[in-house]
């Protein structure tokens, strides 16, 4: 039956609850913090729909409308709010005492009023700009919200149209629409949108998130913060958004180089001031990669004089402010401020009476990398080859005579971290290759860690489907053969199954349906993606991986050549080592001896990309297995290095270089 509603005014003052109003026993929807953008609404814009009422005991009941009737009584009750008294009229619609449906239309009423989506609501705030001149500020006045929630909806118009259109078809969820969001250049926006979809595979939020990481920094991140003044002083490009805590710093080249330029001051004046043999800085310090390095620390010395007086001093001052401590009636505040002057005073009377030794200075040093949003500064370190059980090891030669090689090769902790990255790839590509040996070794770890005594098999391979972000200093540079392994893999998967049109349930059974090879590649190249950045393992600390990459990857050549971005890293005298001692090619190393650097990194990279028609078989074999030694598969031996003569009398030329 249709009902029609007489259309009235009615004073503010003469209206009251209805008993059948279906929000009538949930106070909370009343409250003033949840009817504020109402409010705000109705104070600028005054009341768009008139209130449902019936008349019960010479008084207007609202059977519908009752967020607006207690807006209404806040407006009353507001002082600032001129145009609102209990005598001012306001629409209603009368609804006769002889209807039997009355809870009916209130629920109607309430649930029949879809709400507006996210794009919706961007629309709409931006006609309201474009074609009305409203401000962030004011269309935030009369929807009673923050001027942030505002500009937070605008900023879906720095989304690309075709990605929001996407969006408004379901092809994309709602929340991965958003993620888009995080990059303010539209142009950067469509490109991950069409190589994330050009599989038609269902995309994520965070799968966005992460392929937008590597187009830049935002200013809000702690690395962004620190480095932009420098970053805007080099001229830095930045993609400005509407809220300038998610403006991008486009340049993750120049943001990396500014961030290892303050960590390597901040190194260098760490070993300048303790007196460390030398210093170096990475973005991220990884404890397994530095689990081969000494450390050294500082021991008992006998202050001078003057130190003696001091230590003196800092006793009793010390004694002083442990009898002020005791004091129970001390404010918190200065409680803390007396904690933090002894902790002051007791790391300078360390200062004075420890110190670390000429001997342990001369092969130690400071490593600075970033933390937490700051410098972290790992102090007395020693590299492995500076350990005093690897030094003086070659026969007839003495303990200072293997220190004071400075030719001898090193891998610097920034390189390390790099090449770790690239180890980790060119796994993820065995591991694509094999996918039935990767199968069983997911299920093996699975069921072990649930099933075991609370101790994993490894720690090498996530199984709870995280991608593995990786970072590298020069990823556009590395050799791409893994890369194009996993990409190929990938395009070879049956993905027919995912279809997000269909019901997760429909979806299993789909995926059930597979033949156990094509589950295996599935689950290998899943595995993969969670692969950890790695060198070669220790069969002691990890049998499992140890022995199963000796199995899928027993030369990591197969994935992964070194190339002019590796060779440009080491000094021009490691690379003349290389070549001599490791290679066989003597002769090449004595005549690139008086060459640049640039022409020998030239010389390397062109000898590895196809070994020359003239290397012996010996030097073939050389050339063709030889990588940095922690980028070996664990247990392989490196390939002997081919004998070679050196012509007589140019030894020291060679080393010299």
């Amino acid at each position: 039956m249709t009902h029609t509603f007489k259309p009235t005014t009615v004073a503010i003052g003469d209206l009251v609850a209805h008993p059948a109003n279906v929000r009538s026993k949930s106070p909370e929807t009343y409250a003033s913090e949840n009817i504020a953008h109402l409010k705000a609404s109705i104070a600028v814009l005054g009341l768009l729909q008139p209130l449902l009422v019936q008349k019960i005991d010479g008084k207007f009941a609202v059977l519908a409308g009752g967020r607006r009737h207690a807006a209404l009584l806040e407006l009353v009750a507001d002082k600032s709010a001129k145009s609102f008294a209990k005598r001012t009229k306001i629409d209603c619609r009368i609804v006769p005492n002889d209807c039997d449906v009355t809870t009916a239309l209130s629920l109607a009423e309430n649930i029949t009023q879809a709400p507006m989506n996210a794009i919706d609501e961007f629309e709409a705030f931006a006609r309201m700009m474009e074609v009305d001149g409203q401000t962030p500020e004011t269309i935030a006045k009369t929807f009673g919200t923050t001027v942030a929630a505002v500009k937070g909806r605008l900023r879906y118009g720095l989304i690309h149209p075709d990605i929001r259109a996407a969006a408004r078809a379901k092809t994309i969820t709602l929340d991965t629409m958003k993620a888009f969001a995080d990059h303010p250049s539209q142009e950067v926006q469509k490109e991950v949108f069409e190589a994330l979809t050009k599989e038609d595979s269902y995309v994520q939020a965070y799968t966005v998130r992460n392929a937008l990481k590597s187009r830049g920094v935002q200013v809000s991140d702690d690395i962004g913060a620190f480095v932009r003044q420098d970053y805007e002083a080099r001229g830095g490009a930045i993609a400005a958004d509407l809220l300038d805590e998610h403006s991008v710093l486009e340049d993750s080249a120049l943001v990396e180089t500014i961030l290892l330029e303050k960590l390597s001051t901040a190194a260098e004046e760490a070993r300048a001031a303790i007196g460390f043999a030398w210093a170096d800085a990475v973005i991220q310090y990884d404890y397994a990669a530095m689990a081969d390095y000494g450390r050294v620390y500082p021991g008992p010395v006998e202050p001078d004089e003057k130190g003696a007086r001091r230590v003196d001093e800092i006793t009793a001052e010390l004694e002083t402010l442990e009898r002020e401590m005791e004091n129970e009636d001390l404010e918190d505040e200065a409680y803390n401020d007396l904690y933090d002057r002894v902790d002051a005073l007791e790391a300078e009377a360390r200062d004075l009476q420890e110190a670390y030794s000429a001997e342990d200075l001369a092969r130690s040093g400071v490593i600075a990398s970033w933390s937490h949003g700051n410098f972290s500064l790992h102090v007395g370190l020693v590299r492995p080859e500076d350990k005093p059980e690897s030094a003086g090891k070659a026969p007839g030669t003495t303990q200072d005579q293997g220190a004071a090689d400075r030719n001898e090769i090193t891998y610097p902790a920034s390189l390390t971290e790099d090449l770790k990255t690239e180890r980790a790839m060119a796994l993820g590509a065995a591991m694509t290759m094999h996918p039935d040996a990767t199968l069983d070794l997911t299920l093996f770890k699975l069921v072990t860690d649930v099933l075991g005594h609370g101790m994993g098999v490894t720690p090498a391979i996530k199984v709870d489907a995280r991608q593995e972000y990786r970072s590298h200093a020069k990823m556009d540079e590395i050799d791409s053969t893994s890369l194009e392994q996993v990409a190929e893999a990938r395009d070879a998967l049956d993905l027919s199954w995912a279809d997000d049109a269909k019901s997760p349930a429909d979806q299993f059974a789909r995926f059930r349906a597979l033949d156990a090879g094509e589950k295996a590649r599935l689950v290998a190249f899943a595995t993969a993606s969670t692969t950890q950045s790695c060198f070669a393992r220790d069969r002691q600390r990890d049998s499992l991986m140890h022995d199963f990459e000796v199995e899928i990857m027993p030369d990591i050549r197969a994935h992964w050549t070194p190339n002019a971005a590796l060779f440009n890293r080491f000094k021009k005298a490691w690379l003349l080592k290389i070549l001599g001692e490791e290679l066989g090619l003597a002769q090449e190393a004595v005549t690139l001896a008086s060459s640049t650097k640039k022409e020998v990194v030239a010389f390397c990279d062109k000898l590895f990309a196809e070994p020359f028609a003239t290397l012996t078989d010996a030097q073939r074999a050389a050339v063709a297995a030889w990588c940095p030694p922690m980028m070996q598969t664990s247990g392989i031996e490196p390939v002997d290095a081919p004998e070679a003569e050196m012509p007589e009398g140019e030894t020291e030329v060679a080393e010299a270089a």
